[in-house]
């Protein structure tokens, strides 16, 4: 009969080399379009080991008459869960990185989050919350891609530089988050898992004593995560 410590070295075992089973749809590119350090493995991999792991300590502690068997049952049900997330969203990247090519849009995937940077020479002109032309084209592709992956969170964060006023970047920064907002709910985009705000000159990505930092700074964000509770399993 095998002991507690083996089922569960052998169960996380299976999960990791079920995971590893799924392609990496990034294998051979570069580090800034996959997670740094993580090429050769699939995010399903991870997501998938890391949560039989965690399973199989948590089905072995709850079951007390048979750990061996809690262990197994744990790293199965935790585990799958784990990967169909990591799956779901390494399609769901793919297919941005796509559609967002040539957008001036940057896509990253940060952990179980993939972030999209709109960069303020092509969202809204200066002062304004109105949608400019050259955005429309990424909104409707990121529209397109919602509705195809329509199970997330959507957090929508707007950000200006610190020229002016906090109380007016504070404003005029929420102003274009609810745009952006708005824009995508009448595209048809679901709105029970959508928020919007505003961050003002809050957490800036270069300084705000130049031109060129200032630019940067002037930026919408929209971060796509998993709705807690949501079962990703065999989805997409």
């Amino acid at each position: 009969m095998f002991t507690t410590r083996r089922l569960i070295l052998v169960a996380t075992a299976v999960a990791l080399l079920s995971g590893c089973a799924t392609p990496n749809p990034y294998d051979g590119q570069s580090q800034g379009q996959a997670d740094g350090g993580s090429q050769g493995m699939s995010k399903t991999a991870k997501y998938g080991g890391l949560g039989a792991l965690a399973g199989a300590l948590a089905g072995a502690a709850i079951n007390h008459d048979n750990r061996g068997k809690g262990a197994l049952i744990g790293a199965a049900v935790v585990g799958a869960s784990a990967a169909g997330y990591g799956y779901y969203a390494d399609q769901q990247e793919k297919k941005l990185r796509a559609s967002m090519a040539n957008t001036g849009v940057e896509v990253q995937r940060q952990g179980d989050q993939i972030k999209l940077i709109m960069p303020g020479n092509i969202t809204f002109a200066t002062d304004s919350a109105n949608i400019a032309p050259s955005f429309y084209q990424p909104l409707n592709n990121l529209a397109g891609s919602l509705k195809e992956f329509n199970q997330n969170q959507i957090e929508i964060v707007g950000y200006t530089d610190s020229t002016g006023s906090r109380q007016h970047n504070m404003d005029l920064s929420q102003r274009r988050a609810q745009s952006v907002a708005t824009y995508l709910t009448s595209q048809s985009v679901g709105g029970a898992n959508l928020t919007a705000r505003g961050a003002g000159p809050d957490n800036p990505v270069a300084s705000n004593a130049d031109v060129n930092g200032r630019a940067q700074n002037r930026r919408v964000e929209v971060n796509l995560k998993a709705i807690p509770g949501q079962q990703y399993g065999g989805q997409q």
